[in-house]
């Protein structure tokens, strides 16, 4: 095997704020893996919330690159040999999926076959918005086409962004997910707030407080009838014993979960579990979002948005046509 990896840059359309950050643009990597002639890429989309950067990416690469050439070619004994090593999520997960997209080339397999999961049928994404001035949505509902999808997220940081949410629901029927990063500090404060809500169609509340508010989120699930999804606290080793007192559903992200494989297994366990399940993606490219395709099947919500609000989108593995996705290019 012969491995190498490339910073790439994503411009965005406009500025991309969440409640712990804004972005004008991403830095990305692109792994290549040659194996019996084939070639398979797979991406990574640092981010820092888990303390992951451009710069600590390509160091852990270059710690590894060696070791890489050396490792198991099939890629289940790859996967257990990766899930050792000391490296961020998303450089595992680039690394295992140009493995498994180069094996899968090499012996003329589909991606959802060698997968083990049914190939997707209609894949429809949400579209998300981010933090903004309630006086600009109407604007950027029209200048995005946002009409054409079946649902809408909303980023918001405090309780005066309900103002967005008022503003979206006067240009469309669309139900809305709700989503939060962490923002709220205070349990009792987000109690008040959710109900500000009941007039609107919410499908779903995301990850409204930090990871670490372990008691709070299950007092909180006591407390709402609206349906919790965990995001920032689904990670690549999920406990679901205590995930499934605190959410009704999770998110699950393969730049997280660190591979297709282990990615796999946490969608089954929390539909084991009864939970809801929904693929999400950090902002990257449709090589990243290519991949997480293959596993909707698996997912009761796709938030794979992510490709769309770069400019400078390099491959088209995907096309988007009224909020659905389909893979034209394998």
């Amino acid at each position: 095997m012969l491995w190498s990896i490339e910073k790439i840059r994503l411009e965005l359309k406009y500025t991309w704020k969440i409640s712990r950050n804004a972005s004008e643009y991403k830095e990305n990597f692109i792994v290549s893996c040659q194996l019996h002639g084939a070639l398979g890429q797979g991406e990574v989309a640092p981010n820092i919330r888990y303390g992951e950067t451009p710069e600590n990416i390509a160091a852990a690469f270059d710690l590894i690159k060696d070791r890489l050439e050396e490792a198991p070619e099939n890629p289940m004994s790859f996967e257990s040999w990766l899930q050792g090593l000391n490296i961020p999520n998303a450089l595992k997960f680039g690394i295992e999926s140009a493995l498994v997209h180069a094996w899968c080339k090499a012996h003329h397999l589909n991606l959802y076959q060698f997968l083990g999961v049914a190939k997707p049928k209609e894949v429809s994404s949400c579209y998300t918005l981010p933090i903004m001035d309630p006086a600009l949505i109407p604007d950027f509902y029209a200048q995005h086409g946002l009409a054409r999808f079946k649902q809408l997220k909303v980023k918001v940081s405090k309780a005066e962004d309900i103002d967005m949410i008022k503003e979206l629901h006067k240009l469309g029927p669309q139900p809305f997910m709700i989503d939060a990063n962490e923002a709220w500090k205070d349990v009792e404060e987000l109690i008040r707030f959710l109900p500000t809500l009941k007039p609107y169609p919410i499908l779903f509340v995301e990850q409204p407080m930090p990871a670490n508010f372990t008691e709070e989120y299950i007092y909180l699930k006591q407390q709402t009838q609206h349906l919790l999804m965990g995001d920032e606290s689904v990670l690549n080793q999920p406990d679901f014993n205590l995930l499934s007192k605190q959410f009704g559903g999770i998110n699950m992200k393969l730049m997280k979960a660190g591979g297709y494989i282990n990615g796999i297994r946490i969608l089954r366990e929390a539909q084991q579990r009864n939970m809801v399940t929904m693929i999400g993606c950090m902002v990257e490219t449709t090589l990243g979002i290519g991949s997480a395709w293959n596993l909707c099947s698996l997912a009761e919500y796709a938030d794979l948005d992510g490709c769309l609000i770069v400019a400078n989108e390099p491959f088209g593995y995907l096309q988007e046509t009224n909020g659905s996705f389909e893979r034209i290019k394998d």
